[in-house]
């Protein structure tokens, strides 16, 4: 019994910690992130400003929580297209890139947060390990994706054809989530599928189009 009321603690406590994170996310995305003081944070959130001090030891704690929870769950989006996408490489490679591309992954929401956070990663050392934790992961699985399709590459052509095309995917990410409406439905995941096999070489002219797209322009939540 007593282990079971510590796990029982212990799962409350991660879902406090994460209802501020959420209410620190919701304040950033509508007012920026001066906005997100301890104060509203904790109106946001119904709590007290002394409870978010006993899970956070600052603001700027908080802030990078709410970073690595935003940033965590935009990869999550695209690597979960892994998990129903067929065992062919070259399809998995698809999937990935085609998702990262299509709602929900574009998201006006996503990059206001993204462009919000961005402006703190110079000022704050610990921001930047976030940052390239977060996006080392995306590129690595990316690379993961790369390496198994068919012919040799040495590790240093992985690293740089996965640089490369994580550039041609967050550029037209960027867009497709500031700007929805000037694209028409599949016409990023399509595009972004094109440059990535030109990049990697590949002849697939009938290819794109395989991965999950979206059925309306509307990119919100």
């Amino acid at each position: 019994m007593a282990g079971e009321r510590r796990k029982f603690r212990r799962e409350g406590e991660e879902r406090r910690r994460d209802q501020l994170v959420a209410a620190a996310l919701e304040i950033i995305a509508e007012k920026g992130p001066d906005a997100a003081t301890v104060r509203t944070i904790a109106e946001r959130a119904g709590v007290t400003q002394g409870l978010i001090r006993h899970y956070f030891t600052s603001k700027g704690d908080l802030t990078r929580a709410a970073y690595q929870s935003h940033m965590q769950r935009m990869n999550e989006v695209s690597f979960a297209a892994l998990d129903s996408a067929p065992q062919e490489p070259l399809a998995r490679l698809e999937a990935f890139v085609s998702t990262t591309l299509s709602p929900p992954a574009l998201n006006g929401t996503a990059v206001g947060l993204w462009s919000a956070f961005l402006q703190m990663i110079r000022r704050d050392p610990e921001m930047m390990v976030v940052h390239e934790a977060n996006y080392l992961a995306f590129r690595d699985r990316l690379e993961g994706l790369i390496a198994a399709l068919p012919g040799q590459r040495s590790p240093a052509e992985l690293r740089a054809l996965a640089i490369a095309c994580t550039a041609v995917i967050d550029g037209l990410w960027l867009e497709g989530s500031a700007y929805p409406e000037g694209f028409d439905a599949n016409e990023l995941a399509a595009i972004g599928w094109r440059a990535v096999s030109a990049i990697l070489g590949i002849d697939t002219p009938a290819r794109a189009g395989t991965g999950p797209r979206p059925t309306t322009k509307e990119t919100l939540p």
